[in-house]
C-alpha cells in the first residue's frame, strides 16, 4: 500500500472516530440531561439511604412499602403515604417531577386545595441530598422498571423541548 493511500486511510479513520465520538458525546449528554437522578453512584445511593431513613421511612416505610390503603383517602381527606417500591406509582413519574415534588411538597406541586402530610424538603435538604434520596429509591427498583423509568425520562425530556 502506498504512503499516500495510508495517509488518506488514516485521515478517514480520524474523521470516522471524531464523528463516532461526537455522536457518543451527544448520546451521553442527552441521556444525562434526561436523567436528573443518577442511581449508579454507590456513595450517592448510600447517602440517600441514610437520608431516607432519617426523613422518609417513618411514613413511606423502611422497605419503601408505604402506608396501608395508600390509594384510599382517610377521614381527614388526605391520602396515606404511597410506596416507593415497584408496587407504587413513583416510578411512573420522570425524575424532574419527582425532584420538584420532593423539594416543594405535594400540596405546592399539585396546587389548588390539595392537602398532604408530606412537607416540601427544599428548606431541609439540599438539592443534591434530595437527588440522593431519590437515587436510593430508584436503585431499589429492578432493572426492567429502571429501564421503563428511563423511557419515561426520555419522553419527558422530548416534551419539554417542544
Amino acid at each position: 500500500m502506498s504512503t499516500r493511500r495510508r495517509g488518506v486511510l488514516a485521515v478517514l479513520g480520524i474523521i470516522a472516530l471524531a464523528l463516532l465520538g461526537g455522536g457518543a458525546y451527544r448520546y451521553f449528554a442527552n441521556a444525562a440531561a434526561e436523567r436528573l437522578i443518577d442511581d449508579r453512584d454507590a456513595n450517592v445511593v448510600a447517602l440517600g439511604e441514610e437520608l431516607y431513613v432519617e426523613h422518609c421511612a417513618a411514613c413511606h416505610g423502611a422497605e419503601l412499602e408505604g402506608q396501608a390503603d395508600w390509594r384510599e383517602r382517610r377521614d381527614d381527606g388526605r391520602l396515606p403515604a404511597p410506596p416507593h417500591d415497584v408496587s407504587g406509582h413513583t416510578w411512573h413519574h420522570p425524575d424532574q417531577q419527582l425532584f420538584e415534588l420532593t423539594k416543594a411538597g405535594p400540596a405546592a406541586f399539585v396546587g389548588g386545595t390539595y392537602e398532604s402530610d408530606m412537607p416540601g424538603y427544599g428548606g431541609e435538604l439540599t438539592d443534591d441530598e434530595i437527588r440522593a434520596v431519590l437515587a436510593f429509591i430508584k436503585n431499589s427498583w429492578p432493572p426492567e422498571i429502571r429501564e421503563r423509568h428511563d423511557g419515561i425520562n426520555r419522553r419527558a425530556a422530548k416534551q419539554s423541548k417542544n
